[in-house]
């Protein structure tokens, strides 16, 4: 007996060129659906989730307070975001970056207290040498076994972190401990030159300046020379890059050295102008965050600028909410519904659901 029987197969297939009113789509839909996720909690909850979204708008962005507030909370973003968003593009995934800010902090505090009596015109700029090469090295580690092993770089620059940040914990707690801090884990607050200066009477610091000049350099770089297409053509296909000639270890190590050292900056301005110190805890997840950040804009650096100032928001709008007897965690739980969707979109702008029908014959 012979009987037919029809299969269907789905299956992915890769779109040849990905459409560029999906680009712009993908990011604001995803913002949507995030909103509209984390509405559905706040009243499964009972609360009103327009009112909580009023409050926290308000209070990222309807006062002058909290629009700067909101800035300085963006600069780390915006810093750390450039610099995954460039190992990004070569399909490096630096988790690391929450590290490399931590190295980077450490970077720049060893060069602050080593050069308490010199002028800002020479501590300022050997604290961004120190912290971007302390950030830049720490990523090296694990891009080095990356490019001549095929080493998993996720798990060791996630490992790395944790070393980082308990290396920092030693420090304030140990030989960098502020004899005159009443026993808090601090180092002794910085000297005015090693400070990075404000504008007006605000808190938002020249690392603003520095998060957006780079942005623009590093736009300039993958898009405009021949390196940053090298880094292109390696992250859409290692094999054609390859055949090409290109040196794909070398590159590793390169793209995770300048990943990490920006990174690095953005440990060195979050303690140069807003801390002005060393302490146990000053990044918040900054280099978690930052991963939504780079995927929010589709790794485009001057979209960074603008998705750093919505997470600056988001963080500054979830202190606000708490007066409102709302847990400030609903904005992680957005943050990880905005990185489910943009990664949702990612898959369905890259590429195509095939169902193709079978016909096969099951002979009994």
């Amino acid at each position: 007996m012979t009987t037919d029987n029809t299969r269907s197969l789905i299956s992915l297939e890769k779109k040849l060129s990905p459409s560029p009113v999906m680009n712009i789509l993908v990011p604001v839909i995803s913002v949507f659906l995030a909103l509209l996720t984390g509405a559905i909690f706040l009243a499964l909850t009972g609360k009103d989730p327009i009112q909580v979204y009023s409050v926290m708008f308000n209070g990222a962005f309807g006062t002058k307070y909290g629009l700067t507030e909101s800035i300085v909370k963006a600069i780390p973003l915006l810093l750390a975001g450039l610099g995954l968003a460039v190992a990004f593009r070569m399909q490096l995934w630096n988790i690391g970056g929450e590290g490399q800010i931590y190295m980077g902090a450490f970077g720049a505090t060893w060069l602050a207290l080593l050069l308490p009596d010199q002028p800002a015109w020479v501590v300022l700029p050997a604290m961004m040498l120190a912290g971007a090469a302390a950030g830049g090295l720490w990523a090296v580690i694990p891009a080095i076994p990356r490019a001549y092993l095929g080493v998993n770089e996720i798990i060791t620059t996630l490992m790395l972190n944790y070393v980082a940040i308990l290396w920092v914990d030693y420090l304030v707690y140990g030989p960098w401990k502020d004899p005159a801090g009443y026993n808090f884990p601090i180092t002794p607050s910085f000297s005015e030159s090693a400070i990075l200066p404000t504008f007006g009477d605000t808190r938002i610091h020249a690392g603003l300046l520095i998060g957006i000049v780079l942005a623009i350099i590093i736009y300039l770089i993958i898009f405009r020379t021949k390196f940053g297409y090298e880094i292109r053509v390696i992250g859409e296909s290692p094999g054609a890059a390859r055949y090409a000639g290109m040196n794909i270890s070398r590159k590793i190590i390169v793209v995770m050295l300048i990943s990490g050292a920006v990174c690095g900056l953005a440990g060195m301005a979050e303690l140069s102008g807003v801390t002005h110190r060393l302490q146990q805890g000053f990044s918040p997840g900054y280099g978690y965050t930052a991963i939504i950040v780079a995927w929010l804009t589709r790794l485009n650096p001057l979209g960074i600028i603008i998705a750093a100032l919505l997470f600056g928001g988001m963080q500054v709008g979830g202190f606000a909410v708490q007066m409102n007897g709302v847990p400030a965690a609903v904005v992680s739980m957005l943050q990880g519904g905005l990185l489910f969707f943009v990664l949702g979109g990612e898959i369905l702008m890259r590429y195509r659901v095939s169902i193709n029908s079978c016909r096969g014959d099951d002979k009994a």
